[in-house]
């Protein structure tokens, strides 16, 4: 993974409030939290440690290339994306294996 902390976030930390309370760590997409898209696709897998909890954030826009570098991709407490995009906060009790897209209404399917 890449050097997080050397990131410009366009959500500055000390803007970061408790949404969602601690529910574990997430790995999301530049796209989303430096570029400040939208979360288009999110699914959730088995956690690969005891505090990560299996969710992935994409904005939808990346292709296989950007996804295949490190650089890109960082580890985060899930409240901190929930204050990206707070469309996701109805799904995090989804179970492992869920995998979700934002259609052109804006809501979330499920898909997969």
């Amino acid at each position: 993974m890449a050097k997080c902390a050397d990131k410009k976030f366009a959500i500055p930390g000390d803007q970061i409030v408790d949404l969602i309370g601690k529910i574990g760590a997430c790995m999301a997409s530049d796209k989303i939290t430096v570029d400040g898209l939208p979360v288009g696709w999110m699914y959730r897998e088995e956690p690969i440690d005891k505090v990560d909890n299996g969710w992935r954030f994409f904005s939808g826009t990346e292709d296989q290339e950007y996804v295949d570098d490190p650089e890109h991709l960082c580890f985060f407490d899930t409240n901190t994306i929930a204050n990206y995009d707070r469309g996701i906060m109805p799904y995090l009790g989804l179970p492992v294996g869920v995998e979700l897209e934002r259609g052109e209404d804006g809501r979330f399917e499920l898909v997969g």
